[in-house]
């Protein structure tokens, strides 16, 4: 086996998307091959490559608009940690922000925040991950209690308006490829100043982005997504969104882990908003 220092880093492609599941399965993560494939064709997905194991570490730098880059995917297959490959990956990625004017950002376990403290990133504002199980509810796609099916490009536009309008950021290329996707579902406040997000995981549904202007309009958000789908669902939800953390308790959900985001440097990303009451996920901010 060659020694890990000589391990050269590369670009991944997208005939890697399978390997790259294969480490993220093998953490227990929920990525799917679409979302592999989201990293590698819309930022810089890394890679370090083994003669006997093939891929054994990866890394993905995505850019969030102008200003801000989002670092995730930071997988090493365990028969290789402990040898400085994640952190030859995260440098790989951060001078990629750097150099085109991003702030680098992430989303971080615990034990993930005390390694990037020391590469210099500060912390933001936490969230925690909420896991249930949705019942066999009957499904109903009709509109009501304020809240539409995203079912036209009208809509869409409208749910790409809110989301801007959160931390002036683009995220319309991830949002786009959320949509596009044959088992996403999507619902727009009624009066566009809200919207929730229903995407297939590789171990559960994620429920996220989920925006609102109160509590009340983020939990007729939810129960309409909690009504249209069955099994396993996560939810990352921010420690301020008390409400709609006390109404996924009733629903049977419990805490999984707490995540916190990070920043290389200041950044409005590191702020919480008031009006997200769920976040993409721990991958895509």
């Amino acid at each position: 086996m060659a020694a890990s220092e000589a391990l050269a880093i590369e670009r991944l492609a997208i005939d890697d998307v399978d390997a790259g599941l294969r480490l993220s399965d093998a953490a227990s993560w929920n990525q799917t091959a679409d979302d592999w494939s989201f990293f590698i064709r819309h930022g810089t997905a890394f890679g370090i490559r083994d003669d006997r194991d093939g891929l054994v570490a990866t890394a993905a730098a995505l850019p969030v608009g102008a200003s801000v880059g989002w670092i995730s995917m930071v997988l090493v297959d365990v028969r290789h940690r402990h040898r400085g490959l994640a952190t030859r990956l995260l440098g790989a990625c951060v001078d990629v922000l750097r150099g085109a004017g991003r702030v680098p950002v992430l989303d971080a376990t615990p034990d993930g925040a005390a390694v990037y403290r020391q590469a210099g990133f500060v912390s933001g504002f936490a969230f925690e991950r909420w896991q249930g199980s949705v019942g066999d509810n009957a499904r109903d796609n009709r509109d009501g209690h304020g809240v539409v099916a995203v079912t036209d490009q009208r809509r869409r536009d409208a749910l790409l308006a809110c989301d801007r309008s959160l931390w002036n950021l683009d995220r319309s290329a991830l949002l786009h490829d959320f949509l596009a996707r044959p088992t996403t579902c999507a619902w727009l406040a009624a009066d566009a100043s809200g919207f929730a997000v229903l995407r297939s995981g590789r171990r559960a549904q994620q429920l996220g982005p989920l925006v609102a202007t109160d509590d009340d309009a983020a939990i007729a958000l939810l129960e309409r997504a909690l009504a249209a789908t069955t099994g396993p669902v996560f939810v990352d939800v921010p420690s301020t969104a008390s409400a709609l953390a006390a109404a996924l308790g009733e629903h049977g959900f419990v805490r999984q882990r707490p995540f916190v985001r990070m920043a290389l440097g200041q950044t409005q990303a590191l702020a919480a908003n008031g009006r997200v009451f769920a976040v993409a996920g721990p991958e895509f901010g």
